[in-house]
């Protein structure tokens, strides 16, 4: 925990991380500023382009000396599963020996179960890419229908919108439902409360 009472978040951003994958969930964290300190994390301090083209600067690096509360490992096309990055694997695995919370919106819970930090949990994913990031935890329970799924201290998320969502889930979790209604009314979002809800797995099937 850091010094402050405010929980710090560590978001790992990549090039071609995906907009709202990122971008959503810190909104809804982000609203809360007296709660939350955002970092974003990536391997180097250099420059990175999202998935749509937009240039994002990281706040910290994978080396720096730095403990989070809660990680944020978004999804998109750049997602470091097949092109694995040691000193990204090494920093999710150690981080996630004292981060209170791991959350990921779509194809990052692939990350998180290439390292093994799913094994003996459920989770879910994007459902377009689910065939394809499943078969990086042969030891997940991976579920093919939810909006967003909470096993332990892992809060794993549908594709790109499900991850405020989640995020909601989340800060009511952590700091009451009150908190997370005011959130999505500041948002001005229509919080999808049921995370069995999962229409989008119907439609792809």
């Amino acid at each position: 925990m850091v010094e402050s009472s405010k929980r710090r978040i560590g978001a790992l951003v990549f090039e071609d991380v995906e907009t709202l994958d990122l971008f959503g969930p810190l909104e809804m964290f982000g609203t809360l500023e007296a709660e939350f300190e955002i970092a974003l994390v990536a391997e180097t301090d250099a420059p990175l382009k999202t998935r749509h083209g937009q240039t994002i600067v990281p706040n910290r690096t994978v080396d720096d000396p730095l403990s989070y509360d809660l990680l944020l490992v978004p999804g998109g096309r750049g997602t470091p599963i097949q092109n694995a990055r040691p000193a990204v694997d090494a920093w999710l695995k150690a981080q996630s020996l004292t981060a209170e919370l791991i959350t990921s919106v779509c194809t990052g819970s692939g990350l998180l179960a290439r390292n093994g930090l799913l094994d003996g949990h459920r989770a879910t994913t994007n459902k377009r890419a689910f065939d394809w990031v499943s078969q990086f935890g042969s030891n997940v329970t991976w579920v093919p229908r939810a909006r967003w799924v909470e096993d332990g201290k892992f809060f794993t998320s549908s594709g790109v919108s499900a991850g405020m969502d989640m995020s909601l889930a989340v800060i009511a979790k952590l700091l009451g439902q009150d908190a997370a209604e005011e959130v999505s009314r500041i948002t001005e979002y229509t919080w999808h409360r049921d995370a069995s809800v999962d229409p989008f797995a119907v439609e792809l099937a």
